[in-house]
């Protein structure tokens, strides 16, 4: 620690003894520093204030019927990129700030320094968007900041539009690609289901269970079959007993029946009981339809004739198709020959149709796989197609209300304004930096000059620097005359300094009464 203290001493009297130098820089870079600082362009600064209105009715009417975008999102991120090339050339344009650039260097030049001065700060989270510029004249300044808010304004606004416009191009874009698709699928199931028609599900059931149903039909219709055989041939055996116990017509006296002639025979008779009731005997209806009766008599007894004759020409024929019984046993046995026949065919449908089905269930599960992919696809096609015309309307109905109505009011709260004070630079800041670059420049300059020439204060800083045998040491006696100019040196030093810090001073005073900050 007291080397270090030693060192430090050592450094401290070697930048005293170049103090004139110390403070002749420091005057120098002091002053030099102060005039640029009053050189510097006054710039002057115009602002604005713009509020954002995103509350409106339409937002909890429309919902779940309209897209409604996040406006405070969009606006805060427009904010945030707003300051961009294209945007400030369009400013520069607007503003006529472009009109004393000679060539593109000068433009790049304009077109970065505004890029600087640009500011869109946002105040709070009440949506209050802040927009400044400064420039070197408060009519050029103002000029650019109602610039600026109309471009922001409109920035917002055609942004809107514009994602809506593109939103309804792509979906219209991806419905009529969709519906080209949906086309597509349904041709493919329509020939898919015409060329498999007979292995389609019958309601609930798929190929199994046809197969199921058919063998129980089959099964129910050849017990059916097997029933009206045995009620045929207990027809058949009734049939034969009645036609072997009903008498033989070979026998006079056996009455045969003529069911036919005697019912048109007694038909007759009651239309000439009717007749009769009306007409006298001598009237020709009544005459027509006595001569009618005696020609009918006259043929049953020729019928009844023919048939004794046949009887006796054959003794062993027995006709008994007479009887009632045998007619009614010969009725029952056709009816049960026609029930067969319908059984037999109904057995040999359902049998074929079950060959039909075993065969058609050795294919059904690639059928039913590929059906269902068909149907998989037609209906991703035809949810996604719905969904798209849905999204489509909502689109539109958003662009609608777009038109009718925004969803964002932007209200100006302070029009853009200049002040008729420069707000840069800040010379009462930048005087006391320009009075301590000064002072670091003269230390600077003192303690760069004691390690050039440096200068040995005592015996041992001599031997540590040259590494050589000291023989001795001589000291200095000072006089009073010597004494009295250190002090007037000490004294020129001091109001050296002095003098340039009240200078400072002074100007920062004056300039202060002049800005108004005593006011």
């Amino acid at each position: 620690m007291d080397e270090l203290l030693k060192q430090l001493s050592t450094i401290l009297r070697g930048m005293w003894k170049y103090r004139r130098l110390g403070v002749a820089a420091c005057w120098a870079v002091s002053l030099a520093a102060a005039t640029l600082v009053f050189l510097m362009q006054d710039r002057y600064e115009a602002s604005a204030r713009v509020y954002v209105d995103t509350q409106t009715i339409l937002r909890p009417l429309m919902s779940g019927l309209a897209v409604q975008p996040n406006v405070e999102q969009q606006v805060a991120m427009l904010s945030r990129t707003l300051i961009s090339r294209p945007t400030v050339e369009k400013l520069i344009r607007t503003a006529d700030l472009d009109l004393g650039t000679r060539n593109k260097a000068e433009q790049e030049a304009l077109i970065d320094e505004v890029i600087k001065s640009i500011q869109i700060r946002m105040a709070g989270r009440d949506n209050l968007y802040t927009l400044s510029y400064r420039d070197d004249t408060p009519e050029r300044a103002q000029r650019v900041v109602q610039a600026l808010m109309t471009i922001f304004v409109e920035s917002s606004l055609g942004a809107s539009r514009t994602d809506s416009d593109t939103a309804r191009r792509f979906l219209d874009e991806q419905i009529k690609a969709y519906e080209g698709k949906l086309i597509e699928a349904e041709t493919r199931l329509k020939e898919f289901k015409l060329k498999n028609i007979a292995m389609q599900n019958q309601g609930d059931l798929d190929a199994a269970g046809r197969v199921t149903d058919i063998a129980s039909s089959l099964n129910a219709a050849r017990l059916e079959l097997r029933e009206a055989e045995s009620a045929r041939e207990a027809a058949r055996r009734q049939l034969e007993l009645a036609r072997s116990a009903a008498p033989k017509l070979s026998d006079p006296s056996t009455p045969i029946a003529t069911p036919e002639m005697d019912a048109r025979i007694d038909a007759q008779r009651r239309n000439l009981d009717a007749l009769l009731q009306r007409f006298t005997d001598q009237h020709p209806d009544v005459l027509n339809t006595r001569r009618l009766i005696r020609e009918l008599e006259d043929q049953k007894r020729r019928e009844i004739a023919a048939l004794r004759q046949a009887a006796a020409a054959s003794p062993k024929s027995v006709f008994v198709d007479n009887s009632p019984a045998v007619m009614e046993y010969s009725r029952t046995l056709a009816a049960a020959e026609l029930q067969v026949a319908s059984l037999r065919a109904r057995v040999g449908e359902y049998a074929s149709r079950a060959a039909r089905a075993q065969d058609q269930m050795k294919v059904a599960p690639q059928v039913e796989a590929e059906l269902s992919q068909l149907n998989r696809d037609y209906e991703i096609h035809r949810k996604n197609y719905n969904d798209l015309v849905s999204r489509r309307e909502s689109a539109n109905l958003s662009g609608q209300l777009e038109n009718a109505s925004n969803f964002a009011d932007f209200r100006v709260i302070d029009p853009p304004r200049a002040a008729n004070k420069p707000v840069a630079p800040n010379r009462l800041l930048l005087l006391p930096l320009a009075l301590l670059a000064g002072l670091a420049a003269g230390l600077g300059i003192s303690f760069l000059l004691s390690q050039v020439r440096p200068v040995f204060f005592d015996s041992s800083s001599l031997r540590a620097a040259t590494d050589l045998p000291l023989l001795g040491v001589v000291s200095l006696v000072t006089g009073e005359a010597h004494k009295q100019a250190e002090r007037r040196s000490l004294k020129r030093f001091v109001a050296a300094l002095v003098a340039l810090i009240a200078l400072f001073a002074v100007g920062m005073a004056t300039l202060a009464y002049q800005t108004g900050s005593f006011s």
